[in-house]
Parts: structure tokens; sequence; C-alpha cells
């Protein structure tokens, strides 16, 4: 009974770090008119890997998808309309992204495809985050590889802290975010947790290096209660 109880405890732990690191694409489909459309067959594929979801619109016309990093294709089809097709949809980790979708009348075998947009003003949530890249890192003039050297010390991917406003950082010393209490904030890699509980400001010990990294997701302030035990700051690197 409580190796059963253990493991249900250990999948639900990892339900939930998957969805940590997962982002949210969501938006409300509407007619011409601005009605909501319900039930409307709504397609998103991952054009760097292939993988392909499918879900339908609410009664109110909305849409939601948790998704992992990547960029999207997004298409909507419904009798009556043109099947419309939005292409480079960039979805951050743990960041949500909104797209509306106002379909036009004609028939399906005609499509309307939007393939670039200025980036709309951030509508689901109130957090502050920033979305730094690899090669962004890796462009760093100095990518300090700190001071734990007994440890095998490597570049550290919280080195790319230098490119965002109101973040102090110094290798295994201080992580400062927005003036708030040095060293209190929560890192995770992969949605795991990847603190160094014993001196929390040795942040070198439990992190990969910057090779292995695809993108690191910091949260700054105003961030949702899913991304609990951080007073300083929420990092997370996929």
């Amino acid at each position: 009974m409580f190796t059963l109880w253990r493991s249900s405890v250990l999948f639900f732990a990892a339900l939930i770090a998957f969805a940590q690191n997962n982002g949210t694409l969501t938006g409300v489909i509407s007619d011409p008119t601005g009605a909501v459309v319900p039930h409307a067959s709504v397609e998103v594929k991952n054009t760097e890997t292939g993988a392909v979801y499918q879900a339908g619109t609410s009664a109110t016309g909305n849409y939601a998808f948790s998704l992992p990093r990547g960029t999207y294709e997004l298409s909507v089809t419904v009798a009556g309309f043109k099947r419309y097709t939005r292409q480079n949809l960039e979805l951050p980790v743990a960041n949500t992204v909104r797209w509306d979708v106002k379909l036009d009348l004609g028939p399906a075998s005609e499509s309307v495809t939007i393939t670039d947009t200025t980036p709309l003003l951030k509508t689901e949530g109130g957090d502050a985050s920033h979305n730094v890249a690899s090669d962004q890192a890796n462009n760093l003039p100095v990518l300090t590889i700190g001071t734990a050297t007994s440890f095998g010390a490597m570049r550290n991917p919280l080195a790319v802290t230098s490119l965002l406003p109101g973040v102090q950082y110094s290798a295994d010393f201080n992580l400062r975010v927005n003036g708030l209490p040095s060293n209190t904030e929560t890192i995770r890699t992969e949605g795991q947790d990847s603190n160094f509980g014993i001196w929390r400001q040795q942040t070198q010990i439990g992190q990969q290096g910057i090779e292995a990294v695809q993108e690191i997701a910091v949260q700054t302030s105003g961030y949702a209660a899913e991304f609990g035990q951080a007073a300083g700051g929420y990092f997370n690197s996929r």
C-alpha cells in the first residue's frame, strides 16, 4: 500500500512538473460579426517536431492548449468558413500566448494563411517575464564558470541574467531580483527543482552546462500561484 501511494505521489509530481514546463496557447474563435464560434475544430502542429495536437472550442468559442516550448502552426476548420491558418507562433517556456481568430465566410476548400504579424499586448497575465534563447547566451562576451571548481565548474546558464532588467547576479554568491532578498529564487530544470538546498547561493552546483539548454524562462514578478516557492524570481531552463 505504501509503495502504491509513493508511486502515485511521484506520478502526480511528474505531471505538475511537466505542466510547469509547458506554455499555454489560447484564444477565441469568432465570425466576421464578432460572434463566438463554438465547437470549432482547432489543430496545432509543432513545426520543429511534427507533433500534432487537436481540440475543439468551448460553447463560448475559447480554445486552450498546454504545449512544450516550440514554434507552432494553428489551423481552424469550421463548416461555412474558409480554413484559417496561422504560422510561426512562438510559444516560450512557462508563458501564455493568446491568439484570437476571426474567420471569413466561404468554402473550407479556400484558406486564409497568416505568416507574421505585430506582437499583441500581453493580456493573459500580469507577470513580468523574460525568455532567453541559447544562441543569445552563447553570444555573451563573457559567460562565467562560477567558483565551484571542486564540483567541476561549467558555463552557468544563469549568467543570462546579465541581459535582464532588475537582476543582479554574481556566480555562487548572489542572485537578486527587483531588490528582493538575495538568493530567494526558485530554479527549475524541465520543471524539476534545481536549487542547491544546503547553500542556496551556490546556484551553479545544480545547473547543467549552457550547451544542454535550449531556452531559459525568467519570471521576475507577478507570476501565478503555480510558480510558488519563490520570492526572488522563478527560473526555468529547458
